[in-house]
């Protein structure tokens, strides 16, 4: 069969750099990361993240194609902030984001365990 393996979605090949970045040579403050073995659900999670930045006047991304497995995403600040800058920012942030929502999910799934514990014991 000609598919790749499915370990080329995800693993990233020893000698490439998981993100690097470029800058536009014809735009001032704006500049393109590719992020290796990443598919869309990264990229909109970023592309929404860099747009609540106000420093940021376009973020985008794209696939370049379904067998390559890496997206791009491009970046246009204000003179205030840098692409790399913005991009980091997105980073902490969304990872911030993500920490609260694993500690709330632990939380709730000891309350239902608690809760379903509980109703058991006033059962019997």
């Amino acid at each position: 069969m000609n598919a790749p393996d499915r370990y080329e979605r995800f693993v990233v090949p020893d000698g490439t750099k998981k993100v690097s970045y470029e800058r536009d040579t014809k735009i001032v403050n704006a500049g393109s990361f590719t992020v290796e073995r990443e598919d869309h659900t990264i990229g909109n999670i970023l592309r929404m993240q860099l747009h609540r930045d106000p420093n940021v006047l376009f973020a985008g991304y794209k696939l370049p194609h379904p067998l390559q497995y890496k997206i791009l995403v491009r970046v246009h600040t204000n003179s205030h902030s840098s692409p790399p800058q913005a991009y980091k920012q997105a980073i902490d942030d969304l990872d911030k984001e993500l920490e609260y929502l694993k500690e709330a999910f632990e939380v709730m799934s000891f309350f239902t365990l608690f809760v379903r514990f509980d109703s058991y014991l006033t059962m019997t």
